[in-house]
């Protein structure tokens, strides 16, 4: 395969997930491809989480796991893109337990559809560079031949391992099928709404005190861009996907015009705890551990593969400040005295901590 080569856009793409925010923008996306002849998106019958509008174009279907495989053969599907995974656990809607039901199982009986299906070519499926974990002996730099250091300890990056295992099998059993995996960095931009997005989004932004990781984002408009081109192009294997270069979490506060108030790190076995006390909502173990160790991937493949770059960390990362700021919520000199507030609390806790030592 050549780099941006195309055998041909497939007829009838089904999109999995298509009511969360990432599914309906693919899917609305390909629908508007001309070449495409028919998007259909599907969700489970009782789907929790977000709930999203389709563009006219786009036909939804709700159907439940065990009736994947009749429906695939049914409709002559040419391609599968699975976007229908859970990032962190809702408590509302039954916890990690149905997390890993949706993740895992999910991916089980839609790959065992997949496999059914006689027309079937092309399967995309999104996975995350959590699939790496994150701790302190990773390396500077991950490659997809990178084995993780260390097993992730949220609930996430294990479900992503599971699902490109699941994904490794699928391939052996039908070779005839391009199978694509996108690792994504965590998603930045204009529209996201994410964990990552309402984080930097406080005005006193809380970290853990002595880290700084090393981060990198990935625009959610070139997210969209890499699913397009995986469906109508051939490119089979597994990708980083992520913005070149990186900021560190100090860095990207500043540039937010945000304040970092640094927190005594609770140890990590306390992970519910550390996650309230960094200010957020739903969060996982893959969120916590990424903000204390940080996590860098190389993209080499992907820009020779699909012929495309990705827009930089930091455009990304000004990109959403523009959209979600306007402007830094402090000018430098009122960030530089609320800095000095900040180090003058921690010099205080530490001094009346040695005085009751």
């Amino acid at each position: 395969m050549t780099p941006g080569g195309t055998r041909g856009a497939p007829g009838v793409v089904v999109v999995t997930g298509v009511g969360r925010y990432l599914g309906a923008h693919v899917a609305a996306r390909l629908a508007a491809d001309q070449r495409i002849e028919r998007v259909i998106g599907i969700d489970p019958p009782e789907s929790g989480g977000e709930s999203t509008d389709l563009p006219d174009g786009v036909e939804r279907l709700r159907v439940d796991g065990g009736s994947l495989g009749s429906l695939l053969a049914d409709l002559d599907v040419d391609a599968v893109v699975h976007l229908a995974l859970v990032t962190a656990p809702d408590p509302q809607h039954g916890g990690r337990g149905a997390m890993k039901e949706q993740n895992v199982i999910g991916t089980m009986q839609l790959l065992a559809a997949c496999q059914r299906a006689p027309r079937l070519r092309k399967l995309v499926v999104r996975s995350s560079t959590a699939a790496y974990g994150a701790s302190f002996r990773d390396p500077a730099v991950f490659t997809e031949e990178t084995e993780p250091r260390e097993v992730p300890r949220g609930g996430f990056g294990r479900d992503i391992l599971d699902i490109e295992g699941y994904v490794r099998g699928f391939r052996r059993r039908r070779p005839d099928v391009t199978a694509t995996v996108l690792r994504f960095a965590p998603f930045i931009g204009s529209t996201a709404d994410t964990t990552l997005t309402r984080y930097f989004s406080q005005p006193l932004v809380p970290t853990v005190l002595g880290r700084d990781p090393r981060l990198q984002f990935l625009h959610f408009d070139d997210a969209l861009e890499v699913l397009h081109r995986s469906v109508v192009e051939d490119h089979p294997g597994t990708y980083n996907v992520a913005g070149p270069g990186v900021l560190s979490l100090t860095q990207a506060i500043r540039r937010a015009g945000r304040v970092a108030v640094p927190v005594l790190e609770p140890g990590l076995s306390n992970a519910a705890a550390l996650a309230r006390t960094l200010g957020f909502g739903r969060i996982g173990l893959d969120q916590v551990d990424l903000f204390v160790h940080g996590r860098v991937v190389d993209t080499s493949r992907l820009e020779r593969e699909y012929a495309f770059t990705p827009r930089s960390t930091a455009a990304a990362f000004d990109d959403f400040i523009r959209a979600h700021h306007g402007r830094a919520v402090l000018t430098r000199e009122q960030l530089a005295a609320a800095e000095r507030a900040v180090l003058d609390g921690i010099r205080q806790v530490r001094a009346a901590v040695r005085e009751r030592s």
